[in-house]
């Protein structure tokens, strides 16, 4: 359990923050786990190990949370993927779920996975429906392919199938920052603006990306 970091102010960030003094940033080479909460964690291991195929590789459990001291008894249980990165889970054992966030939709927070292919997209959604499980997709994101459900938890989770090369993405790659730089303008902009009452509730973004999707949103009844 950690705070939630401060952002950089924007002199600092980038190449600013060599400018203070500050070592480099070091080389963050993968993720190591993520973590949720779990109800039960058996329920849990089932859905990742049995359907998912996500094997059960680690386990701790303590009556103390050594980052904060806290007393509050947790079994912390890891599942291991293909790259040696993990997902994991907290069972409290009170038998009670994690509450979804109350100001964000169910779609935004979610983790993704890669597979190999399409077919295997298809493969895993049929395993996944024969549990019962509802699955959205395959949904075409035009750089990777992706199906979304569920976990027993309420985790919303994503796999995706890469269809762009490392050439295509690095191409992609150029003009992120200088989208960002418009994104970030805009909103400083809107903010102004909403302070004096004359903005829109929420900013949209100057350019979309997925054109097909509002054909098909003005398509419905």
């Amino acid at each position: 359990m950690t705070s939630l970091a401060k952002s950089a102010p924007p002199s600092q960030t980038r190449a600013g923050l060599q400018d203070v003094g500050l070592p480099p940033a070091a080389p963050i080479h993968q993720l190591h786990h993520y973590a949720y909460r779990a109800r039960d964690a058996e329920e849990t291991r089932h859905f990742y190990e049995d359907i998912l195929g996500l094997p059960l590789y680690h386990i701790i459990q303590s009556d103390y949370v050594p980052s904060t001291g806290e007393y509050c008894p947790y079994t912390h249980f890891f599942f291991r993927l293909q790259d040696g990165s993990f997902i994991a889970f907290f069972d409290l054992g009170d038998d009670v779920a994690a509450l979804p966030s109350p100001n964000t939709p169910a779609w935004v927070n979610h983790i993704s996975f890669r597979v190999d292919s399409e077919a295997d997209l298809q493969s895993m959604k049929a395993r996944l429906e024969a549990e019962g499980v509802e699955v959205l997709g395959v949904t075409d994101h035009h750089i990777f392919k992706s199906i979304y459900f569920f976990d027993p938890n309420g985790v919303r989770l994503e796999l995706t199938a890469q269809l762009a090369d490392e050439f295509q993405m690095q191409k992609e790659s150029t003009s992120a920052h200088a989208r960002l730089a418009d994104w970030t303008a805009r909103k400083q902009q809107w903010r102004a603006e909403r302070a004096l009452g004359r903005a829109e509730q929420a900013l949209k973004p100057a350019q979309n990306d997925r054109p097909e999707f509002v054909k098909k949103a003005s398509a419905k009844p």
